[in-house]
């Protein structure tokens, strides 16, 4: 772990059941007039958005909305800043999931410059410096998984015969705030909250292990860890301690962008990169349906080839925070068997209910040396790669 670190740029952080009430104030710091930036399952049509929408009325706001259905394509940043430039937004406000963030995000990036947004993503066209300047951005995350609000980074995906998943990414981009209400979590469906919380717990654990690991995002990783094992069983399942588990789950998916943000990821997300891009998997999915075989694939790199890596104390050190005990290497097998068991319970797709198969391994194995992939603890074979993807078609 170094001994040195630093850290990045972070939002201010507004947490906590009923913070969308302070909203209002926030927004009025930086003018009266705003884009609202929501998903296709739109919170401005809710009971919470319609509140929303009633206090800018009282207090003489101007806004326009944008909605955007599933992942945000370069095309459709392009086509928004395109149609809004120049309508005199003061802030753009991000309400949603992780795609409403990272579309907001982007277009609050180029509003005022007006550029294409693949002038700026990385690995695709000239990948030109971002200079800015950026609208002030407001992050309002209305489920619990990406931790778009903490994180720099906007992903777009483009589909076709030329597919990429790609970040445009600058400490300009990351929000001016970051509004997090756990009572906006309250309608997630169950399919959304296993998949969402299991890549929070994925982004806590790869941010724990990466070789860019410090004392800083250790603190966080851990914290946020407990706070899943705490709460994403107990939220998915409903019952009495449902809301304290979207509490919960809020916090760690805030964790989790501020530790990845900070100490990069692992394999998982090297693979969710082109899994995304070529096949209609959600990001949450891939996460957890890989998150099991992919620590295995770890440990058992580290263990035969490079014995002496201080992550598989990491590794062993999760085990027994998730209630493994005796020596680290039965904590380690702990903790890949409690990720199966989660895998199972929360009822996580396989790869090849989106039409992933053994036929696809080496094209997905050969775009996945991303930047994550970068940040995992070891550097693992094409072979090693294609057989966690294998244990999951």
């Amino acid at each position: 772990m170094a001994r040195n670190f630093s850290v990045a740029r972070l939002p201010r952080i507004e947490f906590g059941p009923g913070a969308l009430a302070r909203l209002p104030d926030i927004a009025a710091r930086y003018g009266r007039r705003f884009l609202l930036v929501t998903g296709a399952r739109s919170f401005a049509a809710s009971s919470r958005g319609d509140w929303l929408l009633g206090a800018f009325v009282s207090r003489g706001f101007s806004w326009e909305l944008a909605s955007v259905s599933g992942e945000p394509s370069p095309q459709f940043v392009d086509e928004a800043v395109a149609r809004l430039r120049g309508a005199g937004f003061d802030a753009v406000i991000g309400a949603g999931g992780g795609s409403a963030l990272d579309a907001a995000k982007a277009i609050a990036g180029l509003l005022k410059p007006g550029n294409s947004v693949t002038d700026h993503l990385e690995g695709i066209g000239p990948e030109k410096p971002y200079r800015g300047p950026a609208t002030p951005f407001i992050a309002v995350p209305t489920t619990a998984g990406t931790g778009s609000e903490a994180t720099k980074n906007a992903v777009l995906s483009s589909h076709g015969e030329n597919a990429f998943k790609k970040s445009f990414r600058d400490d300009l981009l990351v929000a001016e705030y970051a509004v997090v209400d756990p009572d906006l979590l309250a309608t997630c469906p169950r399919p959304l909250i296993a998949a969402n919380g299991m890549d929070a717990f994925t982004q806590l654990l790869e941010s724990f292990v990466s070789s860019r690991a410090s004392r800083f995002t250790d603190a966080l990783a851990l914290s946020g860890i407990a706070a899943a094992r705490d709460g994403l069983l107990a939220w998915h399942d409903g019952g009495a301690g449902a809301a304290e588990g979207r509490e919960k789950m809020a916090y760690a998916a805030l964790l989790s962008g501020i530790t990845l943000a900070q100490a990069g990821l692992g394999s998982v997300h090297g693979l969710a990169s082109p899994l995304g891009a070529f096949f209609p998997i959600p990001h949450g999915v891939v996460c957890g349906t890989l998150v099991a075989a992919a620590t295995r694939a770890n440990i058992e790199a580290m263990e035969a080839r490079d014995p002496g890596n201080p992550s598989l104390a990491k590794y062993a050190e999760v085990g027994r925070r998730l209630g493994a005990r005796g020596d680290d290497r039965g904590a380690r097998a702990f903790l890949v068997d409690r990720l199966e068991e989660w895998t199972v319970r929360l009822e996580l797709p396989r790869l090849s209910a989106y039409g992933f198969g053994t036929s696809d391994l080496p094209r997905v194995v050969a775009n996945s040396r991303g930047s994550s992939m970068k940040t995992n603890p070891v550097v693992l074979t094409d072979e090693e790669v294609a057989r966690v993807l294998e244990a999951r078609i």
